[in-house]
């Protein structure tokens, strides 16, 4: 049982952090970026002595904090309590997943710029057995204008109020045998001369993304920790009242903490723990040995959780991606994984990637610009970007569109092999650090199955390739030397028997194979960063969940049990379908984008003949050189039931298509006419889709609908919950409820092998 601490203004120094800034690159950078100047520069040298500015003292200890945290984190195990006193309670949310780095960021840097306006007073530290009277001291003497802004230990309480009261209780201190420190600061902090601060604080907290803490966290307002729907009444009041640090100390006692961690530089808080166990051990006391009965219990966290949600997977991940979880929504073509689905997963502080795959670059700007629009400049979400082996042109445009509105996140999928257009996104924009490091700031996430895909996903790009698009005027020479030190993907997701495209690999072989290989590339290449590794396909319940995690998975992607939710982009007529998938219900049929290739998705097979039909257009695919060979009985019931049409309209439709279109593509399927046929019957797979996409009642015997078996069992999971009826599922509350019971059931797995039942 352990809490950890964060320490508050007064404990920074000059050098905090060395050891952490060029661990978390990524994270240092964000800072600068929104703070307009080098953070590590400000901790390491202290420029101008800015360190006693409370406008760069807080953004500087809430940045070494939460790095310091994340450090740990990949170290030892999780705390079961938060705890930070004043300040450091910022860091303490961040750490509980109340919000992402950089929003922390902010709202530290206008506490700062608020309490920095305050101008007038002082605070006074008083020290020895009379700081426990305190109050009835300042009442006896008359400093009714003096408020208690620290109740740190029965023998430490900081003062604030108007200098010259202050001194006057100094001195009366002195008389009663006690000590005082003056502090050297602007104005009365956690005191009534904030509160026009705190109202302001409380306007911006209003517009802030802030969701309740996942891991207990005390408040300094109350000594408890925060209950549902608590954080912004009581981090504006914080500001101009009373760091409750001993109540604070003594709650934690009381629920049978025994472990006390400072988090930060100093030691301020070690004493104060301290401090409060003495004072604990002194006195009768009733043990409350029992989790945290109120609000850690509203807010579905017990202070006993060992492996709660927000631990599963790498620390690293959740902070390099800004996401309360290690767990992201994996992107469904044609905009299944649409808007309203990363719009909504982005609100809850977790990531979900747009399917961009089938969509012309004008849709994908419409919804990316939507996206933007509704998240914020700094919203979290990530966009998909499709192998087209056979349309380079639209790979490359979509890069473009990417590039041009600053898209950072990207999953690559359905890549058999590197091109330029995924290498130049990846690599624009890298650089080096002020420590020489190679840094790239875009994320590729690839989505693989085979170890030859892998490993060069794992691998710099090769330098022919990086020669010809600095030549291209794709790359400048500099990002070029930098990617030569990088990998292509700075996330590797190993993808199983999943829904749509797949190899129908097994999770239990593949990723430990690919965790391996990962350090294996890693180790010979000496990159500066690590290559995280993370799992899909499969993942429709907490048992699996748990068993890519324990395998070794950084983080996790979902796919099929995103499509049968309110915020999926597909018909009601298919929820409905998907609704009542089993664990049985889906089957391979050929891919339509790569036919001729013999390439699989996995589809729904119950409610439709989608999988049959597709299969026997392949059969005849191979069977028949030309559509004019089709025999008459079997081209008459693919006209029939299949097309609804002549073949020979079909491909009239589909020439014109081509005309307007692909005319380098039409030039070739006139002179090979395997290639026509081709073509013909990829028509099938587009009315197919669309047909499903749009709820078409009249084709729903050929609805293609991409899915792979962890749907049923998530259907399975949920009956008889809130979950149980599609209308009722949103992508956010997905996500809780699996890595919620994925933690519990990695708990008590562990539990029961530990004690051999």
């Amino acid at each position: 049982m352990a809490v950890w601490m964060f320490p508050g203004q007064g404990s920074q120094q000059r050098g905090m952090g060395a050891e952490l800034f060029a661990r978390y690159p990524q994270l240092v950078a964000e800072a600068d970026a929104l703070l307009g100047y080098s953070v590590r520069r400000l901790c390491l040298e202290d420029p101008g002595g800015r360190l006693r500015d409370t406008r760069y003292t807080q953004p500087a200890l809430y940045v070494v904090e939460a790095l310091a945290y994340l450090d740990r984190l990949d170290r030892e195990p999780p705390p079961t309590l938060l705890a930070g006193h004043s300040l450091g309670e910022y860091a303490a949310l961040f750490a509980a997943g109340s919000f992402d780095f950089g929003t922390g960021l902010r709202l530290v840097v206008r506490r700062g710029e608020l309490m920095a306006q305050a101008q007038g007073g002082g605070m006074l530290a008083v020290l020895g057995p009379v700081a426990a009277r305190i109050g009835e001291v300042a009442a006896r003497f008359g400093a009714a204008d003096v408020d208690v802004a620290n109740d740190n230990t029965d023998e430490q309480v900081v003062l604030s109020g108007p200098s010259a009261s202050l001194a006057a209780l100094a001195a009366h201190v002195r008389e009663l045998g006690g000590r005082s420190v003056t502090l050297n600061v602007s104005a009365a902090f956690h005191s009534r001369q904030m509160v026009e601060a705190a109202e302001g604080f409380a306007k911006y907290l209003a517009d802030a993304e802030l969701v309740d803490p996942r891991v207990p966290v005390l408040s300094n307002v109350t000594g408890r920790p925060y209950p549902p729907g608590g954080l912004r009444d009581l981090l504006a009041e914080q500001m101009c009242g009373p760091v409750r640090w001993k109540q604070s100390m003594r709650w934690v006692l009381e629920h049978g903490e025994t472990t006390a961690v400072e988090i930060g530089p100093g030691t301020v808080l070690t004493g104060f723990w301290r401090a409060a166990e003495r004072s604990y051990a002194a006195v009768p006391h009733v043990s409350v040995t029992a989790p945290v009965v109120s609000a850690a219990r509203e807010n579905r966290a017990e202070v006993r959780e060992t492996w709660g949600p927000q631990r599963l997977g790498s620390a690293g991940f959740r902070a390099d991606y800004g996401v309360r979880y290690a767990y992201l929504c994996g992107a469904m073509y044609h905009g299944i994984a649409s808007s309203d689905l990363v719009i909504r997963m982005g609100r809850a502080g977790l990531m979900g990637y747009f399917g961009a795959g089938g969509l012309r670059p004008e849709r994908i700007e419409a919804e990316l610009t939507r996206i933007k629009r509704e998240l914020g400049r700094d919203g979290r979400y990530g966009m998909n970007l499709l192998c087209t082996l056979d349309n380079p042109q639209l790979e490359q445009a979509v890069v473009e569109l990417y590039l041009r509105h600053g898209v950072r996140y990207v999953e690559a999928a359905a890549y058999p092999q590197l091109t330029e257009a995924l290498v130049q996104y990846r690599f624009t924009g890298a650089h080096r650090d002020r420590a020489g490091r190679a840094v790239a700031v875009n994320h590729v996430l690839a989505k693989v199955s085979r170890p030859e895909v892998a490993t060069a996903f794992l691998s710099p790009p090769p330098a022919a390739l990086l020669d010809r698009l600095v030549e291209r005027g794709k790359l400048s020479r500099a990002e070029a030397d930098a990617a030569a030190e990088l990998p292509v993907s700075g996330e590797l997701c190993v993808e199983s028997d999943s829904g749509g495209h797949t190899d129908g690999g097994v999770a239990l072989i593949l990723l430990p194979s690919m965790l391996r290989l990962r350090d294996e590339v890693a180790a010979r290449h000496g990159y500066p960063g690590p290559i995280r590794v993370g799992a899909a396909g499969g993942l429709g319940t907490p048992e699996a969940l748990a068993a890519v995690f324990l395998l070794g998975a950084d983080f996790a992607v979902t796919g099929s049990v995103n499509q049968c939710t309110v915020e999926a982009g597909t018909s009601e007529a298919v929820k409905d379908l998907l609704a009542g998938l089993d664990v049985q219900d889906t089957t391979y049929a050929p891919a339509g984008d790569l036919f001729e290739l013999g390439a699989r998705v996995q589809v729904a097979r119950k409610g439709t003949l989608f999988a049959a039909r597709a299969n026997r257009l392949y059969q005849v695919y191979r069977q028949y050189g030309a559509l004019e060979e089709i025999d008459p009985a079997t081209r008459a019931t693919l006209e029939r039931d299949y097309f609804g049409r002549p073949l020979g309209e079909v491909w009239s439709e589909t020439r014109d298509y081509l005309a307007e279109r692909h005319p380098e593509e039409l030039e070739r399927a006139q002179r090979d006419p395997r290639r026509r046929m081709a073509l013909v019957f990829r028509w099938y797979f587009r009315r197919s889709s669309r047909a499903a996409l749009d709820g078409d009642p009249g084709g729903r015997v050929d609805y293609q609908i991409h899915c792979g078996p962890a749907l049923g069992a998530f259907n399975r999971w949920a009956l008889g919950t809130e979950l149980e009826r599609w209308r009722d599922r949103h992508v956010d509350v997905v996500a809780e409820r699996l890595m919620t019971a994925a933690a519990d059931c990695l708990r008590d797995r562990l539990a029961a092998v530990g004690s051999g039942v």
